[in-house]
């Protein structure tokens, strides 16, 4: 792992911290690569039910690290291009073949791709002192890290647009009221009321964590009939474990022990 970036696993949680406070946590290629090998061992490793992703210090992420950018201004077209889709863009990637549940722990600022990169996590908590921002335009740059396929389908085309093209901050609150995340808790209980939601998934089946994720999200590229097909599909499978067997057991004796009357 990147000195920059900071992976664990306790009691079926994995943690992807990004380590560098002094530069607000801003990537380099070396946290991308370290990042890239975090999610391969969260989608192969059966010991990791849930991920959460989040910062050290004020930032979650402040995007890019534009000094490091600068350093490639010379690259020709095709190196810019492969920077981007061989290094950055296999973040999404990979986290699009990972069926298991990632939140993004929004401790501070997410600006540019860091604001991406909170995202394309499928569940975002923010802390009440978190900002917002997509400022690619500020540096004359495009959204490239997933931001124009996901900003567009949270909170539509038009206020997508805006804050592309703007690259005005949005405070947490807002963000609640836009869909950009999910909860909004105090700074100083942020982690704790996320490791206690994760917690709580984490004893849930696996299969179904699993299985639910990817209908979900296989879904929204489906008409209803395939959708019906494939979810049926799931279900024939997962009741014929003997976790859900064993639970549904568990919930018929729980209910026939409550006194009646």
């Amino acid at each position: 792992m990147s000195g920059h970036l900071k992976f664990s696993i306790a009691d079926g949680i994995a943690k992807i911290v990004l380590d560098r406070p002094e530069r607000k946590n801003a990537f380099t290629f070396e946290m991308i690569d370290a990042w890239i090998d975090a999610l391969q061992r969260c989608r192969t490793d059966d010991a990791v039910k849930v991920v959460l992703v989040t910062g050290t210090g004020d930032a979650f992420c402040s995007g890019g690290d534009i000094v490091e950018m600068g350093e490639r201004l010379d690259h020709t077209p095709e190196q810019r291009k492969s920077e981007l889709f061989q290094r950055i863009e296999r973040i999404p990637l990979a986290l699009e073949d990972l069926d298991k549940p990632v939140i993004a722990v929004v401790n501070g600022v997410a600006t540019g791709a860091g604001m991406d990169m909170a995202l394309m996590c499928d569940i975002r908590y923010a802390a009440q002192s978190a900002r917002f921002a997509e400022t690619y335009v500020k540096v004359g740059l495009v959204p490239g890290a997933g931001g124009a396929h996901y900003l567009p389908r949270l909170v539509g085309v038009s206020k997508a647009l805006e804050l592309f093209l703007t690259g005005d901050f949005v405070d947490a609150q807002e963000a609640l009221r836009l869909g950009l995340v999910n909860k909004v808790f105090p700074d100083g209980t942020l982690m704790q009321q996320a490791e206690s939601i994760a917690r709580r998934m984490a004893q849930a089946p696996p299969l179904t964590l699993r299985m639910t994720k990817r209908a979900i999200y296989q879904g929204m590229r489906n008409d209803l009939r395939t959708n019906l097909d494939l979810i049926s599909s799931h279900y024939a499978v997962i009741t014929s474990t003997q976790q859900h067997q064993d639970l549904v057991r568990a919930f018929i004796a729980a209910r026939d022990k409550k006194p009646t009357g």
